[in-house]
């Protein structure tokens, strides 16, 4: 199946049910469709081989996805917050190309030959051009539909590969066409170019729900959204629910969403701090914890709404502790934890996550599948499953520090130095050493009004673990650095622990 079959699906079985609000604007299903449609015969005539996406969340965002599928062409969102030199690198890799961008996004901009660029009020006037009613969507399961490049973290961003194929079966296999209900709406406040956004996207028109989205994220606007669209679903990262939470604090409000039934959180680690908070503020909201990955299509494993109050009502530990994991894996795929020779591990023993399944693509433009031979994908993040089939992770398997030929998982010092009463957030690093080679470097944000020694730290860490994972280096400060996904940015810490400021 084309991904815009659960457009034509959606269309003929709810035409007049609102699809998608944004910035005051809507559009039916039925006039999604015919957008989508309108658009794809634009996209198609152009002659050009990928749609690029340099904006923001609009009525264009859906549009192009699906037109994008009608076309037969890959839908390639770009992330509008790389620097001049990165974004002209990625423009270059796909031209020519069908460009829908902001004019702030693209002004100065050197653009390589063969691009069009339009504005998302261009596209939404082409989407309203008349357009065959029985056009259908080009291409077939196995080709590409979506392009994402990676963040370039470790060099030069990778090309990921989503075909038609795992995209709808990661939809088939986890969503029941036609599920939400009437006035069931969704709060999109994840970046377009993200994988979380797309498949926000997809699994909102197969189940028939409103997506309501949110532009650029503010607290106060996220919550009067929730309120004023009576929203009952939402994806957020760690960062955008710590802030919300932070904004509730500091205002002294109650939430006020009493329509919110649902929300589920990814893209980084969620602080267990942040996630208690969030289950005392949002009472009747179940909370889900989905882990996934670009390359497997989005969700692979899931720590359920039941799961969340019976951990965080339980007194065993062991129990407690399930609100650090990210849950079970869903039935649709495979989940195995290997070590360094590849051998499979047992229960709580740590090492490299591999997942395999029909939405598991691990592909890469230029590079193929990095698939083994029996399927299996390498996520590159390390964890381990306990004896009841829960996921922990430990961090990406770049991150561990190799001190003297001991490989060390940043993932067991943070959580140990995370139940010090002073200390709000940590991240571990690998710092330079001449004797070891790499050693542990730790940098500590504390809470408002607390206060603890370096040694005071070491010591903490040096009563719960070997000598070997405490850190030789703690620096204090203010705040650690996120992206927008909230997840931290190790190689900016590395960099700060290595070459600290001069005094």
């Amino acid at each position: 199946m084309n991904i815009a079959m659960t457009l034509e699906m959606a269309a003929e079985a709810f035409p007049d049910r609102i699809a998608v609000t944004s910035a005051g604007a809507s559009m039916t299903y039925a006039q999604l469709l015919a957008a989508a449609r309108s658009a794809g015969t634009a996209i198609r005539d152009s002659g050009c081989r990928y749609v690029g996406l340099l904006d923001i969340n609009s009525l264009a965002v859906p549009v192009a996805i699906f037109a994008s599928a009608y076309a037969g062409v890959p839908y390639v969102p770009m992330n509008y917050r790389l620097t001049k030199p990165e974004l002209e690198e990625l423009l270059g890799r796909i031209a020519p190309a069908f460009l829908i961008a902001d004019p702030a996004y693209v002004d100065g901009l050197a653009m390589p030959p063969g691009m069009r660029i339009v504005t998302r009020a261009d596209l939404l006037d082409l989407a309203r051009s008349p357009a065959p009613a029985d056009l259908a969507p080009a291409g077939e399961p196995h080709d590409t539909a979506i392009q994402l490049f990676t963040s370039g973290t470790t060099g030069k961003p990778k090309a990921a590969i989503l075909r038609h194929e795992h995209l709808m079966s990661y939809i088939l296999g986890t969503i029941d066409f036609g599920s939400a209900a009437d006035d069931d709406a969704v709060l999109i406040s994840v970046p377009p170019y993200h994988i979380a956004g797309i498949s926000a996207v997809l699994s909102s028109t197969y189940a028939g729900r409103r997506m309501v989205q949110l532009p650029n994220f503010e607290a106060a606007a996220w919550l009067d959204l929730c309120r004023n669209e009576r929203v009952t679903n939402a994806f957020v990262v760690p960062t955008v629910l710590s802030r919300v939470i932070d904004h509730l604090n500091a205002k002294g409000e109650e939430p006020r969403c009493p329509a919110l039934k649902a929300v589920a959180y990814g893209g980084g680690k969620m602080p267990l701090a942040v996630i208690e908070r969030a289950m005392e503020l949002f009472p009747g909201t179940g909370f889900t914890n989905a882990y996934g990955l670009t390359e497997t299509s989005s969700t692979i494993a899931i720590l359920d709404p039941d799961d969340h109050r019976s951990a965080m009502a339980s007194s065993d530990p062991a129990v407690r502790k399930r609100l650090t994991s990210v849950g079970k894996p869903i039935a649709t795929v495979e989940i195995d934890v290997r070590d360094d020779s590849g051998k499979s591990l047992g229960v709580n023993q740590a090492g490299e996550i591999f997942v395999r399944g029909g939405q598991v693509a691990g592909e890469y433009l230029g590079m193929g599948s990095v698939l083994d031979a029996n399927g299996w994908f390498p996520t590159r993040d390390r964890g381990y499953l306990d004896q009841y089939g829960y996921l922990y992770l430990d961090g990406r398997a770049d991150d561990v520090i190799v001190r003297g030929g001991e490989n060390i998982s940043p993932g067991e010092i943070e959580d140990v130095l995370l139940t010090h009463p002073a200390v709000l957030d940590v991240a571990i690093v690998a710092v330079p050493d001449e004797q070891w080679g790499e050693n542990v470097g730790a940098a500590v944000v504390l809470k408002d009004g607390a206060s603890a020694t370096a040694d005071e730290l070491q010591q903490w860490v040096k009563d719960r673990l070997r000598s070997s994972r405490v850190p030789a280096t703690v620096a204090f400060k203010d705040q650690l650095p996120y992206n927008e996904m909230g997840k931290i940015l190790r190689r900016v810490v590395k960099q700060e622990l290595a070459n600290p400021p001069a005094k």
